[in-house]
């Protein structure tokens, strides 16, 4: 079993690692795509996330719009939405269990061998949580390569 300096310092990025996933959950700059005129004033900036859509304008202006349906939305925003969700979850359920099973707290008792089964199982949860949010962003990054180089996407919207 490993020691509680160690036992902190993974503590402590897991719950960095879920401070960031939240964060990249809610910002909207998962697609960038630009529209460039015949001339910079006409040059605008859309940002689309998985909770709203903004434009930035070349006038600086920054409009931000949510969507206004879920069932307006496609079928992989819709799963990459419920994948980062599932992730925050069970990233928070793997940080709580693993907590109890830390040499550092009381919990389950002073048994040896039944706080390191408690810490890996809560590693394995938060292992499970991560992968679905890797899923998720590897999905969406996905669908954003294989839009970019459709031939019928217009070259001045790349």
């Amino acid at each position: 079993m490993a020691n509680s300096g160690i036992q902190l310092l993974g503590f402590c990025l897991s719950l960095l690692g879920i401070v960031g996933l939240i964060v990249g959950t809610i910002l909207p700059q998962w697609k960038m795509s630009a529209y460039i005129g015949d001339n910079i004033i006409t040059a605008v900036a859309m940002y689309q996330g998985l909770w709203m859509s903004c434009a930035f304008q070349s006038t600086g202006q920054l409009q931000c719009k949510i969507y206004d349906s879920i069932l307006q939305l496609d079928s992989s925003l819709q799963a990459t939405r419920a994948l980062m969700i599932v992730g925050i979850i069970v990233s928070i359920a793997g940080l709580g269990v693993a907590c109890m099973g830390m040499k550092c707290t009381t919990c389950a008792g002073s048994d040896k061998l039944r706080k390191s089964r408690i810490a890996m199982t809560g590693g394995i949860i938060l292992l499970v949580g991560g992968l679905c949010a890797i899923v998720a962003c590897s999905w969406f990054a996905h669908n954003v390569i294989r839009a970019f180089y459709n031939p019928y996407t217009p070259v001045n919207t790349k």
